[in-house]
């Protein structure tokens, strides 16, 4: 059997017990999700933030102007919420721009806005906040050449003069 001297034994002992404390003292046992989770019964809606100032609503990924579309049908239902509770997906944090869309819903339909600030709830001022125009998609993407100066609604062919698609009579 190994013998250690009982000075080294007890400098071993007292170390493992005071790095047991500071751990401890460290993890008190909650996360901050949990103080969000607990809370989350207490708002009438829930979304989460996602990228590029989109919004999970109910388990489905929709742009600033679809989720104003979701709030306007929810009017017009007459089961708009008092109170939205805004959370970071797994995705992705709440962004300035989630805000500013959340701020412009919130004047538009009249409801409160909640979000999660480093785990502190914090209300949403809409006036003090920019409140954004909704937008369907941030960015466009360019067209080919091609397809410059042309709509979805034009035709190839010329339905005035009768070219092209109908044969005359």
């Amino acid at each position: 059997m190994i013998r250690v001297p009982t000075l080294m034994a007890r400098a071993a002992a007292a170390i493992l017990l005071a790095s047991m404390l500071v751990l401890a003292g460290c993890h008190s046992g909650v996360s901050k999700t949990d103080h969000i989770a607990t809370t989350q019964g207490q708002f009438d809606y829930t979304i989460k933030a996602y990228k590029s100032g989109q919004f999970v609503v109910d388990g489905a990924v929709l742009s600033a102007a679809d989720t104003g579309s979701h709030f306007a049908y929810l009017k017009d239902q007459g089961k708009l919420p008092k109170t939205v509770l805004v959370l970071p997906s797994d995705d992705s944090k709440i962004r300035d721009n989630h805000l500013g869309f959340m701020a412009r819903m919130a004047l538009d339909y009249g409801f409160a806005v909640y979000y999660d600030k480093k785990g502190e709830l914090v209300r949403l001022n809409a006036v003090e906040a920019d409140a954004r125009q909704l937008e369907d998609t941030p960015q466009k993407g360019t067209l080919p050449d091609r397809m410059q100066g042309k709509e979805a609604s034009s035709s190839p062919y010329d339905t005035q003069n009768g070219a092209g698609g109908q044969p005359q009579r």
